[in-house]
């Protein structure tokens, strides 16, 4: 009796003994959780708004109630435009150009799309990773971009433009050829309206935008007579770029660089630039 007892005893820990080790080896053969990397190599678009003063909110000059069109285009042009000629200053768009297109995207600051989103241009999302907004279109509830502020629409409009290879052309016009600009902007596809290009360059003769390409070019400075003259000249500080200069004398980059010889807009602390034509340079 006594030997059947610790035969049995034997048994159970010899069993016991298979189970734990049984359950250590599947333990052992957990293998870790892997995740799958997939790398993107599609063309990166940088839809960063940068340069933009965050303190300081567009100014919307509004028109008076039951406003005219006139008065309310006005009002438009007289808000708009000196972000359009900055713009122009610091990516080469024609602020004439800009304006325009403005005026006839957002129906000069009145259409829904515009005062929901502060969408001046008709953007659509396209990997926009900002707020959004949904608005109809070509088809019902498409995807748009929304803005804090109607500066940010401006400054996208030029990103849009200047990162996008099919528009790349148009950079090498005049920057004060607004038709070749306007018929450029319909043949890269940038609206389908066959129309397009008229009702660009009508808004702006009609409203003589160009003006605000000539202020930026600098094609309306006074001529000093040479007799009674002084070369024009600006010393180099620290801080300074080619681009904050160019802002501050109101004339371009590209103009700056021809005026001083430049081939690229690399400068040091106290170069002298000019600020106008110098002859025989």
């Amino acid at each position: 009796m006594r030997a059947g007892i610790i035969t049995l005893l034997l048994i159970s820990i010899i069993s016991l003994g298979s189970c734990k080790a049984k359950k250590r080896v599947v333990t052992a053969k957990k293998t870790p959780r892997t995740e799958r990397v997939i790398i993107d190599t599609s063309p990166k678009i940088d839809n960063t708004l940068e340069e933009i003063p965050e303190d300081k909110p567009t100014e919307v000059i509004k028109p008076k109630p039951n406003a005219s069109y006139a008065e309310i285009l006005s009002s438009y042009i007289d808000t708009y435009s000196d972000i359009a000629k900055e713009e122009m200053l610091q990516y080469g768009i024609p602020a004439s150009i800009t304006l325009a297109q403005g005026i006839l995207e957002s129906g000069a600051g009145r259409g829904e799309l515009t005062n929901k989103a502060n969408n001046h241009f008709g953007i659509k999302c396209h990997g926009w990773t900002g707020e959004t907004v949904y608005h109809d279109d070509d088809e019902s509830q498409e995807c748009f971009r929304k803005y804090k502020d109607p500066k940010y629409s401006y400054r996208d409009h030029s990103l849009f433009l200047t990162q996008r290879s099919r528009y790349k052309d148009l950079f090498k016009l005049k920057k004060d050829d607004y038709k070749g600009w306007a018929k450029g902007l319909r043949k890269a596809g940038y609206a389908t309206d066959p129309k397009y290009p008229d009702k660009l360059i009508a808004i702006i003769e009609k409203n003589k935008l160009y003006k605000y390409d000539d202020e930026v070019l600098g094609n309306k400075v006074s001529i000093l007579k040479p007799d009674d003259s002084k070369i024009s000249t600006y010393t180099v500080t620290s801080g300074d770029t080619l681009y904050s200069i160019a802002r501050r004398f109101n004339i371009t980059v590209d103009t700056l660089k021809e005026y001083n010889g430049l081939d690229s807009n690399t400068i040091s602390i106290g170069q002298v630039l000019y600020l106008h034509p110098v002859k025989n340079q």
